[in-house]
């Protein structure tokens, strides 16, 4: 029997999500939909028929909607990640949070009408408790991580494979990139990490839905 979603051992900062709440690991990509990246992403995903949760920037959501409906169509889910990765968001008035998370989902659902957005996640992991606070008014389940891939560092795929592999435990919700700049690196870590994990844990996209 898997643990309840609302386990307790799932909670990171102020009560966001680290963990899935079963043994089930999540992988999640953040920064996107980029138009490079993101496809690239999905091909792998879909290869080793893996699904997993995309934290979507308003903006890029805005200028790819094409994206966002192929991200939707290979069955992931959904997170808001702000409307310009405002990773001082939690410093601005309870009135300013709002109106971005909200136009960030906005831009989310016109791309792909009638998709669900169930998640938030800080930029930076920078929570406050205003942020999580306005997140949780707008249906939004604030989202950390166990594990951080630190790709954004652009290390080489060998740093990448090895952080992940060697911390991933189950139930750990897993930061990668799919945005935000020069994915290479991500990319071919991701070739090797696929497969490489399937063996060890089931992968799946978080629930896009309340269970």
């Amino acid at each position: 029997m898997t643990r309840p979603l609302d386990a307790p051992d799932r909670r990171g900062p102020l009560g966001t999500w680290t963990t899935t709440g079963t043994r089930t690991v999540a992988l999640t990509f953040d920064d996107g939909p980029d138009p490079r990246w993101t496809p690239a992403v999905l091909a792998l995903l879909r290869r080793h028929r893996v699904h997993a949760t995309f934290c979507l920037i308003g903006r890029n959501a805005a200028r790819h909607p094409k994206l966002v409906r192929a991200i939707v169509a290979g069955g992931h889910t959904l997170c808001n990640h702000t409307w310009r990765h405002d990773i001082d968001l939690g410093r601005r008035s309870p009135a300013a949070i709002r109106a971005d998370l909200t136009a960030t989902t906005r831009a989310i659902q016109r791309a792909a009408p009638g998709a669900r957005v169930r998640y938030f996640r800080q930029p930076g992991g920078r929570w406050r408790p205003r942020l999580v606070a306005a997140s949780r008014r707008l249906g939004l389940t604030p989202l950390h991580w166990a594990v951080d891939a630190q790709d954004w560092r652009r290390p080489g795929p060998r740093p990448i494979i090895t952080e992940i592999t060697g911390h991933t435990r189950p139930g750990a919700i897993v930061l990668v990139h799919d945005g935000g700049g020069e994915r290479t690196d991500t990319v071919a870590a991701l070739r090797v990490l696929l497969p490489r994990l399937a063996q060890r844990f089931s992968l799946a996209a978080l629930p896009a839905h309340e269970p």
